[in-house]
């Protein structure tokens, strides 16, 4: 397996740190607007790094991308930038022929009209439009795959198949006390897209009325 990995940020590098220590894949090219961030996850792996080299990508450019894939031989497009380039790089890998993962799906966009109460366009809802398209090419997109919904629906699949008989709701809490010297707030991924969630409405799904929103705080926990 060859692997395009791009974004060589925090949760890129630290991609590159865990894939150095596993035998599955055959090489990993690690690209980045910034070269030179590229540069430096390999560089940081040492002897380790021997199965990875860094190149220099437009991620919102679809086409290089298509190249770099062809480049390389690359199987699978792994994408570690931020929901703005989600698109192009997924359309790019079912150009190329490759595999494609990520971990923040495409954007969403509020209802114009009616913010707190229809949903406009959810997250992911672009992809997931397209999902013919990749099973007549015969690859496989895993979208959304960082910690949520990511991992936490794998936790609540494994508690549905192997812990309890029943379950009425499984409730998602998330929270972190990172602290970085010097930093009054430091989120453990893009500030870009800590934002905009945090800007978002709330999108609720309810049996028998079906996905909507409403405004923030308006209902107890």
């Amino acid at each position: 397996m060859r692997v395009l990995l791009v974004g060589a940020g925090g949760v890129g590098t630290a991609i590159t740190r865990i894939a150095a220590r596993r035998s599955f894949f055959e090489h990993m090219v690690v690209a980045d607007y910034d070269l030179s961030r590229a540069e430096a996850a390999v560089g940081a792996l040492g002897e380790a790094g021997v199965r990875f080299s860094p190149r220099r990508v437009d991620a919102s450019d679809e086409a290089a991308v298509v190249a770099l894939l062809a480049e390389h031989r690359c199987d699978v497009l792994l994408n570690a930038t931020d929901p703005r380039f989600v698109m192009p790089l997924f359309r790019a890998a079912l150009s190329a022929g490759a595999h494609y993962l990520d971990m923040a799906m495409s954007l969403s966009r509020p209802h114009p009209e009616r913010p707190h109460d229809v949903c406009g366009v959810k997250l992911g809802d672009a992809q997931f439009e397209m999902a013919g398209e990749w099973e007549k090419a015969g690859r496989l997109a895993l979208v959304g795959i960082g910690v949520e919904p990511g991992l936490s629906d794998v936790f609540a699949r494994y508690a549905a198949d192997e812990l309890f008989d029943h379950i009425e709701e499984i409730g998602i809490r998330d929270g972190a006390d990172l602290t970085v010297d010097g930093y009054d707030f430091a989120p453990s991924f893009s500030i870009w897209t800590t934002i905009e969630e945090c800007l978002n409405p709330p999108v609720v799904y309810e049996a028998g009325r079906g996905w909507f929103t409403t405004p923030p705080f308006s209902e107890p926990e």
